[in-house]
């Protein structure tokens, strides 16, 4: 059972209008390796992990959606008092379009979400590596993100994000070793 609070994980606040920053946030919102697809990720994949392992991927699955809902509210405020001009010169003017100022999964380039973002092999090792992979490629990303704004609100919760996947990473490690000793134990291979 999920209980959700209405507020966000972590305050998101921004210092101006920049739909150029808005859009390069999408890569975090409808990406490859963003936080719909790191959602839907682990929360597929708890279906065939060992019980010892169950509660990491519910909880950092659940805890994607909390991203979502910040990179949802950044994009949202970088673009609220925009004009069309603005959006045409950040490159929006496409996405405008299709969806006026909604948000649509899609990545900075334009391109829309797709499952294939999202592996799952079945063998629990395997799918933590590969969710280990996704964590650090995320945290790259906020790094760069953080690179490329001049707003040090946007970058306060840039830099939040990036530590919790730090986080996510460290605790999908940890289940690899729980799995690999339970492996050990059984010799099974």
């Amino acid at each position: 059972m999920w209980i959700y609070e209405k507020k966000l994980q972590y305050p998101v606040r921004v210092s101006k209008c920049d739909p150029r920053m808005a859009k390069l946030l999408l890569e975090q919102y409808g990406g490859a390796d963003g936080e719909l697809a790191a959602a839907l990720r682990y929360l597929n994949q708890r279906y065939t992990v060992p019980d010892k392992v169950i509660g990491v991927l519910n909880d950092i699955g659940t805890e994607e959606f909390a991203h979502l809902e910040m990179i949802a509210t950044m994009v949202y405020k970088l673009t609220k008092d925009a004009t069309l001009d603005q959006l045409k010169a950040a490159g929006l003017d496409d996405h405008y379009a299709a969806h006026d100022r909604a948000l649509f999964y899609s990545n900075a380039s334009g391109v829309p979400f797709s499952v294939q973002y999202i592996q799952a092999k079945g063998d629990p090792i395997a799918d933590l590596y590969e969710d280990i992979a996704a964590e650090e490629k995320a945290r790259a990303t906020y790094q760069w993100l953080i690179d490329l704004t001049d707003d040090p609100d946007l970058k306060d919760s840039l830099a939040f994000l990036r530590e919790r996947e730090i986080i996510h990473s460290l605790r999908f490690r940890e289940a690899v070793e729980i799995l690999k000793e339970e492996r050990d134990r059984q010799k099974v291979f």
